[in-house]
């Protein structure tokens, strides 16, 4: 990064420190312990559902929560105080993970629901601080570079809880995830986001805010209805926001339900594990080269080039339990595992710089919370709608059918989205 200002490096830290929580808690490990030992006799679909609803559980409450928070951040010297509530929230919670035991299913649910909640809360004001750490032109940069340490910085991590499965598993047995294994895991993820975080805390100040008020709640609620009620003014951002809804709805199902899925027909947690590690090195490069490619042709055309990558990641998967070897279903999973690394970095990355071009500096804190709203409704419609239909037809290749649809249509409201606030 020597490009970057002390800033610039201390906000892109911070992907690196919380990506560990996104690899590991969220996708891999996390979702493998919760179906193979916290749900230990339990229905395979039930199972998968189960942790399909707990996310969607834990992305409603905080999409309630984002706009009031939010906004009440705006004002001055709040943003990072709101930052350091939810990031400790989240690295408590991932620490009480490790007093789960086998067949505690439900516990281990609630606690994660915490966890998630700390994370993603934390994220608001993270992504929000991107106006306050840079100029809108180098924002689809330092977006994506943000998005692409993170990707590469989170594979110390899981190579360090690789290495601890892998010394828990006697020679000639299959890999598969211990308590003990999983509880060190949680602790290595906590550690690992604390760690990473503190030049973020140190060096980032909050550069655009709103006058100090004397009653900064109330206020703030007030600019919350005047906001909805001048949504005319501020158009090109709510259309946005209706595409960012549907199109990322599809991607963070996608992350969050590809390890369960891959359990479900028949993938080895060793195949698991390798494969979404290639997704993270892999991932890398792409952020970047999507940054590129954005100030060249738009983050508007990159946008599009990752909604057909994964219209085409959703359709081979649904076909995916027709092969007729396990052979043939690892290969293919694998390269559905490179196609998702091209584009994962670079949808994330751009959709939030192109948002944070479109509003005011100022609100960044208040837009930023719809931005999360409107993301954290998706990640419930989406992994709801897969365990739904998963439970109706039995198998789970019918929910990620559906999330076809989700790109389609975010597609549509994209191409709507003019850049003439930018």
């Amino acid at each position: 990064m020597p490009d970057m200002t002390k800033q610039e490096k201390s906000w892109v830290l911070y992907d690196v420190a919380n990506s560990a929580f996104v690899l590991i808690i969220i996708t891999t490990i996390m979702p493998i312990f919760f179906k193979d030992v916290a749900s230990r006799g339990a229905d395979s679909a039930v199972s998968t559902a189960n942790w399909a609803f707990a996310n969607s559980f834990a992305s409603l409450v905080l999409a309630l929560l984002a706009p009031v928070i939010g906004a009440v951040a705006d004002y001055e010297n709040l943003k990072k105080k709101f930052l350091v509530f939810f990031l400790g929230l989240g690295i408590l919670a991932t620490l009480a993970l490790t007093t789960v035991s086998e067949g505690e299913w439900l516990r281990c649910l609630l606690i994660f629901v915490f966890a998630r909640i700390g994370f993603a809360g934390a994220n608001i004001f993270y992504d929000a601080f991107l106006v306050d750490i840079t100029v809108k032109e180098r924002m689809n940069r330092i977006s994506t570079a943000g998005y692409a340490y993170g990707y590469i910085g989170s594979v110390i991590p899981f190579l360090m809880v690789i290495g601890l499965i892998l010394l828990g598993t006697p020679p000639g047995a299959s890999a598969g995830i211990s308590v003990s294994a999983a509880r060190a895991a949680f602790v290595i993820v906590a550690l690992w986001w604390l760690l990473f975080s503190v030049p973020l805390l140190k060096n980032v100040r909050q550069k655009y805010y709103m006058p100090p008020a004397k009653h900064p709640v109330r206020d703030s609620f007030a600019r919350l209805a005047g906001t909805f009620k001048e949504i005319r003014k501020y158009r090109q951002v709510f259309l946005f926001l209706m595409a960012y809804f549907l199109y990322i709805d599809g991607v963070d199902t996608i992350i969050t339900m590809s390890a369960a899925y891959g359990r479900d027909i028949g993938l080895g947690v060793t195949a698991l594990i390798l494969a979404i590690l290639m997704i993270q090195i892999v991932a890398f490069p792409f952020a970047l080269l999507y940054g590129n490619l954005a100030d060249r042709f738009s983050e508007k055309t990159m946008l599009f080039v990752g909604i057909a990558v994964y219209s085409f990641i959703t359709l081979v998967s649904f076909f995916l339990p027709d092969l007729p070897t396990k052979e043939m279903k690892v290969i293919v999973f694998w390269i559905l595992a490179f196609f998702v690394a091209s584009s994962l970095g670079g949808i994330q990355a751009l959709s939030r710089s192109f948002f944070g071009r479109l509003i005011p500096a100022e609100r960044s804190a208040e837009f930023f919370g719809f931005y999360n709203i409107f993301g954290k409704f998706a990640a419930i419609t989406g992994p709801f709608l897969m365990g739904v239909i998963s439970h109706i037809t039995g198998h789970s290749r019918y929910g990620v059918l559906s999330l076809l649809i989700l790109f389609i249509a975010g597609g549509i409201i994209l191409s709507k989205v003019g850049r003439e606030n930018q």
